[in-house]
């Protein structure tokens, strides 16, 4: 009896094992690939594709901008006079790749030779973040680092370079806007949790709304007329905001330490890279509602990531680190391994 008892549970237990792996939710992303590159004691920042193509630009600060071919696997260029890089702004229409600079400086290169046209200093006072072009006006916006009291806006004619006009904001940090294409603005300030909204040109503030978080993403949503915004700090979030009213609606917790953001439409998807080691898949009907997916273990550092649209694979950059304690208390120093510089493909299910 014992082991005909034994034998049955045996038997349920399997069945029941088979039956809990058969209701296991499909993976969102697989990692399929991992290329490590030549690579120096630097940090990095932005990460972007020339839109509809298979050129990912890497700004790797003191390894210079990196041109890596995603459907080749490989790295096929440094653009030359590009230490220093920190966000590129990539604009085939024009033929120009704008790229902010740790010195203050803009690099304005030619996207097919990839040559340098000009490298003319705008901030004076440390380095410029990253920049956001405009449709509606067919301006272009580079914008500073974190200051101690203001952020500064260049405007400049995307198709020439040429600067228009400067604007200084009473925010410590204000991170790129989200452009409608209808003549708004949409720009987080950081520190201040709140998102401006501005006319696209003058830059004159028509609203301000407070959503209740550290507001460092944003992107407009031409579908349904929405805007999608992504917060850092210790209420990490992504939600979707009312252009109209400012009022937040759905709102879905996500990995410390934000850095990127991805929209895949036609999946249904959203999806963060952050600091601590994770993305965030979020799912996205494509009008007002947003729902967690899943978290994914990627490793620490990993913040850094940008979406091939032709395919939906994400592409998410990292290097090995060593962290030692600061002096006196003070931040913690930063070492990177030499030659660890990797660039993981992440294919969606």
């Amino acid at each position: 009896m014992k082991m005909i008892s034994l034998l049955a549970a045996t038997v349920l237990l399997g069945t029941g094992a088979a039956a809990a792996q058969d209701s296991a939710p499909d993976l969102p992303y697989v990692k399929t690939a991992s290329v490590t590159l030549p690579s120096t004691d630097t940090g990095w920042d932005y990460v972007k594709f020339e839109p509809g193509s298979a050129r990912l630009f890497m700004a790797r600060l003191d390894d210079g901008l990196t041109l890596f071919d995603v459907d080749k696997g490989a790295a096929v260029a440094t653009v030359p006079n590009s230490i220093g890089a920190n966000g590129p702004v990539l604009l085939p229409q024009f033929g120009r790749g704008y790229v902010a600079m740790d010195d203050g400086s803009l690099l304005i290169l030619d996207l097919k030779t990839l040559k340098p046209i000009a490298r003319p200093k705008l901030a004076d006072d440390g380095g410029l973040n990253s920049g956001s072009f405009d449709p509606a006006t067919g301006w272009l916006h580079m914008i500073t680092g974190t200051r101690r009291a203001e952020a500064t806006w260049f405007t400049l004619d995307a198709a020439s370079g040429k600067l228009l006009s400067t604007t200084r904001f009473p925010f410590r940090k204000m991170d790129d806007p989200a452009a409608d294409g209808k003549g708004h603005l949409y720009a987080p300030a950081r520190l201040d949790g709140v998102v401006l909204k501005l006319d696209s040109r003058t830059l004159k503030e028509e609203a301000r709304w407070d959503v209740g978080c550290n507001v460092s993403k944003m992107k407009y949503l031409a579908k349904t007329d929405q805007l999608l915004g992504a917060c850092v700090g210790d209420k990490p979030s992504v939600f979707l905001l009312d252009p109209a009213t400012g009022t937040v609606g759905a709102r879905v917790a996500i990995g410390k330490g934000l850095d990127a953001l991805a929209i895949d439409a036609a999946r249904g998807r959203i999806v963060t890279s952050n600091h601590e080691g994770t993305m965030t898949v979020i799912g996205w009907d494509g009008a007002s509602a947003l729902r967690h997916v899943a978290t994914i273990r990627t490793s620490p550092g990993a913040r850094m990531m940008d979406i091939d649209h032709r395919s939906g694979r994400l592409y998410l950059v990292n290097a090995d680190a060593t962290e030692f304690p600061g002096r006196d208390g003070g931040e913690a120093v930063t070492r990177y391994h030499p030659d660890s510089f990797r660039v993981e493909t992440w294919q969606p299910n």
